[in-house]
């Protein structure tokens, strides 16, 4: 369960907030599937009292805001993962000897600068 975003709150987070920077919008809609970097979760206080500066706009979502259930599909899909991370014959990339770069999952390996 995520939790809110504003410091010192410990209640669970039912709203994700979001900023459109271009066009000066604070936007709190239904909590996000996924935590996103440039959004922030809030609990159901802090995202029906969310101010913004003079001159901004709160778009909100109506209604209420739900804590969401974890289903079996997000413990399946969670289960799976840790179990193929840990796999002792999952394949690896090995570097390429052409460029000396290779890559593991989303990492990449670079070359020594001092090799050059």
């Amino acid at each position: 369960m995520r939790r809110c975003s504003r410091t010192g709150c410990a209640n669970p987070a039912v709203a994700t907030l979001t900023y459109a920077y271009a066009d000066s919008t604070a936007v709190v809609g239904p909590l996000a599937t996924y935590a996103e970097p440039h959004s922030y979760d809030l609990c159901e206080a802090h995202a029906m009292r969310l101010t913004v500066p003079r001159g901004w706009e709160v778009v909100r979502h109506e209604g209420e805001f739900a804590v969401p259930q974890p289903s079996a599909d997000d413990l399946t899909a969670l289960a799976e993962a840790v179990r193929e991370a840990g796999r002792a014959d999952r394949p690896v990339e090995t570097s390429d000897a052409a460029g000396g770069t290779g890559r593991r999952g989303h990492l990449r390996v670079l070359p020594d600068p001092v090799d050059d």
